[in-house]
């Protein structure tokens, strides 16, 4: 993993890439959420319905090539595998102390 990644990120993208479902879902705030391409997944069940198909569920492993840190907004592009999606994506985390506030996928 790239060491320009900054933490919570880090750790968050070495779970994802565990496939840690757990660790993933424990990784959010409690009113945190997952905007995938416009798609809005808020909460912790409403994350891991989407999840399961889409992101942990689907074995994705995500490589960073890029990181952007403008201190309101952390932003890893990279390659992204999965048996659901595959490609080049941008990952943008809003933070809220160690926790992720939000995670914003688009195209890379």
């Amino acid at each position: 993993m790239t060491a320009s990644v900054p933490e919570p990120v880090r750790s968050f993208i070495d779970v994802v890439n565990a496939h840690d479902e757990a660790g993933f879902l424990d990784a959010f705030t409690v009113d945190g959420f997952v905007d995938d391409w416009g798609r809005i997944f808020t909460g912790r069940d409403a994350i891991k319905g989407w999840s399961d198909k889409e992101f942990i569920g689907a074995t994705g492993v995500l490589t960073p090539e890029e990181v952007t840190d403008d201190g309101d907004a952390v932003t890893v592009v990279g390659d992204w595998a999965s048996s659901w999606a595959n490609g080049r994506s941008s990952f943008t985390f809003q933070t809220a102390g160690d926790k992720i506030a939000s995670m914003t996928i688009r195209e890379g």
